[in-house]
């Protein structure tokens, strides 16, 4: 069961990494999955909340940043170190169909650091700001789609990877969103009254 489920990881990864390649595409998604692409936007989302938000931008800031280092080290730290499956840039099986555009990368592929850090922030930030506005959400959900998928295109993980680190990252961003709130109302229940 686990050889045929390995067996059809391998064949989707083929099926991105190959299958979709074009000269356009080779461009945009070394790009998109760079993670220094998107420092602009974290800054710019942590200044909005601070700006708008005030103290209770504090909050989601502080929300942020815990989800951004539980999923990355949950992945990088404990997951990657004891599932310890090759990349496929890595992988003997599938020397020669590898088309590789960035460093392969040390370390392990289970599960994707990239899906697993951009699906938290999309989720913590998308509840923090739900009652809100809904679009940022879906929006930041459509960015690391586009990032995760742009990992197996350029050759460092596969799919299961990419989906193992989806769901985590998310799970992770609304773990922090509910214990975060509760820590925020029980700290706020002790500020001294204004």
């Amino acid at each position: 069961m686990l050889d045929s489920i390995l067996q059809l990881d391998r064949e989707w990864f083929v099926a991105i990494n190959s299958g979709m390649a074009n000269s356009v595409l080779d461009v945009v998604m070394p790009f998109l999955r760079n993670k220094y692409t998107w420092i602009p936007l974290y800054a710019a989302v942590a200044a909005w909340f601070l700006y708008r938000y005030k103290m209770q931008g504090l909050w989601f800031v502080a929300f942020t940043l815990v989800t951004f280092a539980l999923c990355d080290q949950i992945s990088s730290s404990l997951i990657k170190p004891l599932v310890e499956r090759l990349r496929p840039c890595r992988e003997p099986l599938l020397e020669g169909q590898v088309r590789l555009l960035v460093h392969c990368g040390g370390g392990f592929s289970f599960t994707s650091s990239h899906a697993a850090n951009h699906f938290g922030f999309a989720i913590i930030v998308g509840a923090c700001l739900y009652n809100a506005l809904k679009w940022p959400l879906y929006a930041l959900l459509f960015i690391a789609a586009l990032v995760s998928v742009a990992q197996v295109y350029v050759g460092v993980h596969y799919p299961i990877d990419i989906m193992a680190g989806a769901i985590l990252g998310s799970v992770i961003g609304i773990t922090v969103w509910l214990i975060g709130n509760q820590i925020k109302r029980q700290a706020q229940k002790h500020e001294p009254a204004r």
